[in-house]
């Protein structure tokens, strides 16, 4: 479609809590907003969807175009998306399905929205179904955040939990069995990687330097934390690489690093833990802009004029 109709379209779901006119009145639509996988930017597309066995799901026709559109090339190299959907906005796991998966829940997709079937005759490639996953929530979640030591406590969770569940998957992996394990491992995988990406990235250029200003008893606990951070960043990396030929990739390999990333990631989050909550437990969060002295002398001067 063209961008300015797209646009168009995004503007009138916001503007009426999901609700457009045109060809999409009456029907089933999301705005989906991926990572550009070379540019970085966001880029936010309007999709019909539908719901099979409990899975919000998309698909890439491209209305039958004989390539995948660029929303789906984005999202298998950034597999974290933005989905709003009515009123409601989340952050989503892009997973495509594979195998029979793929084919029971494209069936479905065809029942509800003839349509697909229709695109998928016009071209010989064959279009991806892809489920938006919420991450699961972390245990004890929903947990009030009102300082920076509960926001870093539900970041830590939240990548306990994603771990956990992707050494799950990586332990039930075997290359070609259980049919489509293989993408869905690699799409979480490297949700968790970009995750952490974002929570470190955000420590070193923010969290740390406010920190050493306010608490240089702190110095060596921070240049240590750095230092953790850069060593769990080299595993990171080499399991990304590994992931890349996930499906002829060796699965004892796989486990192995993610046993060994495991290890070091949770002695940092407690070591982390132990040592910043007492100070960031008194900065609020939201940060709290500091009110504003009302400027006496102005008045006098404007008495002047």
């Amino acid at each position: 479609m063209p961008m300015s109709f797209n646009l168009n379209v995004i503007d009138e779901f916001r503007a009426n809590s999901g609700r457009v006119g045109g060809p999409f009145e009456g029907g089933d639509l999301l705005l989906l907003t991926t990572t550009g996988a070379s540019s970085g930017r966001p880029h936010t597309v309007p999709l019909g969807y539908v719901r099979s066995e409990g899975l919000l799901l998309v698909v890439a026709s491209a209305a039958g175009a004989p390539e995948h559109p660029q929303w789906y090339r984005n999202l298998l190299a950034r597999p974290v998306v933005r989905v709003e959907l009515g009123t409601e906005t989340f952050d989503a796991i892009a997973v495509p399905a594979e195998g029979p998966r793929r084919e029971r829940l494209f069936a479905a997709a065809v029942r509800k929205a003839p349509g697909y079937g229709d695109y998928q005759a016009h071209t010989k490639r064959e279009l991806p179904v892809v489920a938006l996953e919420r991450p699961e929530a972390p245990p004890g979640h929903p947990r009030e955040v009102r300082s920076l030591a509960d926001k870093l406590l539900e970041a830590h969770s939240w990548l306990r939990a994603q771990l956990r569940h992707v050494r799950e998957e990586a332990h039930a992996h075997t290359p070609g069995r259980p049919p489509g394990l293989g993408l869905q491992l690699r799409q979480h995988c490297l949700a968790f990687c970009e995750g952490l990406t974002h929570h470190h990235t955000g420590e070193d250029s923010a969290v740390f330097p406010a920190l050493a200003r306010s608490h240089p008893e702190l110095a060596g606990v921070l240049r240590r934390l750095g230092e953790q951070h850069r060593a769990i960043g080299r595993i990171k990396e080499e399991l990304t690489a590994l992931l890349a030929g996930i499906e002829v990739a060796d699965p004892e390999r796989l486990r192995s690093e993610l046993d060994r990333m495991s290890v070091e990631l949770e002695a940092h989050l407690d070591f982390e833990e132990a040592e910043l909550l007492p100070a960031l437990a008194g900065i609020p969060f939201p940060p709290t802009r500091p009110a504003r002295t009302p400027d006496t002398n102005s008045g006098h001067r404007r008495a002047e004029h």
